[in-house]
């Protein structure tokens, strides 16, 4: 399928979690305690995106398709009400998107050491960064400035003020871990130990929809890997809501290492054994958006 089928596609039941349900393209679009509906398109046929009642926000058809247990579907209810009970309410309305603005994504891999792209990085409106992945001692290369940063609950760090926390929740308990992190600090460990609270602005948190993560997953990398990477997926989040995109720091550096850029450790790449991602699928993927002028790739 072309990337524009893909983009062209109406997504409906894909949606946004988010104490503050924030618009990338508008910083003073704000709201919370609903279920945002995404219909997901290009940038520029990205029309509205409409308020859902509360109630329907924990029944949205994407979490039944991930979570068909009753079960686990009543458990998440109770996680969602809890956590949108501990982070802060504001605004209730949204506003039509009319045209969003510049993003730069970047990835981790080693490929940056020595681009000096630092200064082209920090030109964006807005700098999308992956995990833990650290700025201080690299701004150089991968410049300073972070307006969102997409992490799970595995590779949470905290964040300077007015940086946006993106949560990718993979199961219920990384749910829990968020209302956690932002009050009692009882979760201490998922299938590793994780930060037990987390310094960030708690109106500035967006929760990915699972529904977007199995989008991904089945419509661009057809299922390769466990699951699309944190870089794949800040790529795709953001080629749906900007007007432009650069991807900076994806791929194996010039001696096909791959390898994160703050790192000296060359074996850092093995993951690509476990094929929890597919890197190389990935990136193949990421040469084809470049190719048809969806990213513009900087190596």
């Amino acid at each position: 399928m072309a990337v524009q089928q893909i983009l062209n596609e109406d997504v409906q039941d894909v949606a946004f979690w988010a104490n503050v349900q924030h618009n990338i393209c508008d910083q003073t679009s704000i709201f919370s305690h609903e279920c945002l509906s995404v219909s997901v398109g290009a940038c520029s046929n990205l029309k509205h995106i409409s308020m859902l009642p509360r109630q329907l926000c924990l029944h949205v058809k994407g979490v039944k398709k991930l979570q068909r247990s009753q079960d686990v579907r009543s458990q998440i209810q109770v996680i969602m009400k809890n956590l949108f009970d501990i982070l802060p309410s504001l605004i209730d309305q949204v506003q039509d998107i009319a045209q969003c603005g510049k993003c730069a994504v970047v990835g981790n891999s080693g490929r940056l050491k020595g681009s000096k792209y630092g200064e082209k990085i920090d030109s964006h409106q807005f700098v999308l960064r992956i995990n833990t992945a650290p700025t201080k001692g690299f701004e150089l290369d991968v410049g300073r400035r972070t307006t969102h940063r997409f992490i799970y609950p595995e590779s949470a760090m905290n964040l300077n003020p007015g940086t946006h926390l993106v949560l990718l929740p993979f199961k219920p308990l990384d749910l829990k871990w968020l209302a956690s992190a932002f009050s009692s600090g009882d979760i201490k460990h998922t299938y590793k130990r994780v930060q037990q609270f987390i310094q960030a602005d708690k109106n500035k948190v967006l929760i990915i929809h699972p529904g977007f993560l199995k989008y991904i997953h089945d419509k661009w990398t057809k299922q390769h890997g466990r699951y699309p990477s944190t870089g794949l997926t800040a790529l795709i989040f953001a080629i749906h809501v900007c007007t432009q995109v650069s991807a900076f720091g994806f791929g194996a550096d010039s001696n096909g290492d791959w390898h994160h850029y703050w790192e000296e450790n060359y074996l850092a790449g093995a993951f690509r054994k476990t094929r929890v991602h597919d890197g190389d699928f990935e990136f193949v993927l990421i040469k084809r958006l470049a190719a048809e002028g969806k990213v513009s790739f900087y190596s």
